[in-house]
């Protein structure tokens, strides 16, 4: 059973309330109820597996800031639908100018940047994970992260594909959120993977700057473990 220290319990109760609070409130009336409620239905599983597995298995205060960080943006997103949030008219009113201004964009980017914090925010959680669960190490332990990303957000272009053949016009369109663009899923994905690497890159330089074994653990994960090939008989369960 792991310890749960007192930081961590309250930081997770605190930005529990936090995100009910913001949750319930981005409800009431969103821009589109269907939508919404397709948008929140992963969010509601992945907070019932935080419960569930939260003495058995809680993550770090660092994992759960950044799981929130990425939730609480994702509401905004779900009560708008992300092709409308008016992130350009907040940003005119509190600097006069918007993204169309300085960048020349007419798409709504909101979604396009959901999909870099996946890979930038998410990619520690799933680090920590691989780490203490699986145990790997060295090289594994940075490229595993990187490569569920990537996998777990093609299975999103999937799921969202799947949403827009089965209820059509307005709901399905609505949460697909292409806004025309005929290679919107393999941005979304690039953009997770993107956001990954960065995050990846950034905690592999800090680790080595900081850890003195660096080299040499991933020299070992490296390593082959065993020359000898996995024949079908070595590799069913014994016992």
């Amino acid at each position: 059973m792991s310890a749960v220290t007192p930081a961590n319990r309250r930081l997770f109760r605190a930005l529990l309330v936090l995100f009910g609070a913001e949750f319930a409130l981005l409800g009431i009336s969103p821009l589109d109820r269907p939508t919404w409620l397709l948008e929140n239905a992963l969010v509601a599983a992945l907070i019932a597996l935080l419960l569930l597995t939260r003495r058995r298995l809680p993550l770090s205060r660092l994992s759960y800031a950044a799981i929130f960080g990425f939730l609480a943006l994702h509401e905004v997103g779900s009560h708008y639908t992300y092709s409308e949030v008016p992130y350009d008219a907040w940003l005119e009113a509190l600097c006069g100018i918007t993204t169309r201004d300085l960048f020349g964009w007419e798409r709504n980017h909101f979604d396009r940047a959901m999909h870099f914090l996946y890979g930038l925010l998410l990619v520690y959680p799933m680090r920590e994970l691989f780490l203490r669960w699986t145990g790997v190490r060295g090289f594994w332990g940075y490229f595993l992260p990187l490569d569920l990303t990537l996998s777990t957000s093609v299975v999103y272009e999937l799921l969202e594909w799947a949403a827009a053949a089965t209820f059509g016009e307005g709901t399905g369109t609505a949460y697909l959120g292409t806004q025309g663009d005929a290679w919107d899923a393999q941005k979304d994905v690039a953009l997770a993977g993107l956001g990954a690497l960065m995050a990846t890159v950034g905690w592999a330089l800090f680790h080595w700057r900081r850890q003195r074994d660096f080299a040499a653990e991933w020299a070992a994960s490296l390593r082959v473990k065993s020359a000898e090939p996995l024949d079908a008989d070595a590799a069913a369960p014994t016992g």
